[in-house]
């Protein structure tokens, strides 16, 4: 028994129509979140490295420079950490605060990549549930049907759990990824601040003795 593509939409009713949303709606999110990943945190490796090669040749103000120069989270991070002032433990202190005010900008409608992620697969084995239910109540309803009734009906049910999980595997992939970048960053921006930090400070204890 063969089935059109129509036929089997139909057969998905309401709990299609929602994983159809959930769909659009997660691929708007990771291509957002994409974008943004590779605007905003894609060069924060070569410009961490580059801003502690400047502060450890003696050249805050270009390091300073090149951080503005950008307008990227990883330049703003790396920014007040290199303009701040007090001691090492007063500015590392200071630098974590400011790592992770732009975790939450990395973060963000991440946890509904995870939520689609994790849920949208039960969705479509309710939505199974339902049509088997269906299916045997069509059965008990026809004396004398054979099983084709209730293949026909499991097989327009089972599309419902084919759905929840073409949902669910892109957005627990695009999870990953986009945690694994966010945490990149991060051991990227706090390797390059007590880099910065602890060169400056070698350079001030050094200025002091002269």
């Amino acid at each position: 028994m063969q089935f059109s593509l129509l036929e089997l939409l139909r057969a998905g009713g309401i709990i299609l129509i929602v994983l159809a949303a959930a769909s659009v709606y997660s691929l708007a999110v990771i291509f957002e979140r994409w974008n943004f990943f590779r605007k905003q945190a894609g060069a924060a490796s070569r410009l961490a490295k580059e801003a502690v090669r400047h502060v450890k040749n003696g050249d805050s103000r270009r390091a300073l420079d090149g951080c503005r120069h950008g307008k990227t989270i990883a330049g703003d991070v790396l920014a007040k950490v290199l303009e701040s002032s007090g001691s090492a433990e007063e500015r590392r202190a200071y630098a974590a605060a400011a790592i992770s005010y732009q975790e939450e900008a990395l973060h963000k409608r991440l946890s509904f990549l995870a939520t689609i992620g994790s849920t949208m697969p039960f969705v479509g084995l309710l939505g199974t549930v339902i049509g088997v239910i269906r299916a045997f109540k069509d059965l008990a309803g026809y004396s004398g049907a054979g099983p084709s009734v209730v293949a026909a009906g499991i097989a327009e049910a089972l599309v419902n759990t084919a759905a929840g999980l073409f949902v669910a595997i892109p957005a627990i992939l695009a999870y990953n990824y986009f945690i694994s970048r966010a945490n990149n960053f991060t051991r990227e921006m706090e390797w390059a601040s007590e880099e910065i930090i602890a060169a400056q400070s070698r350079q001030a204890e050094a200025a002091e003795l002269k």
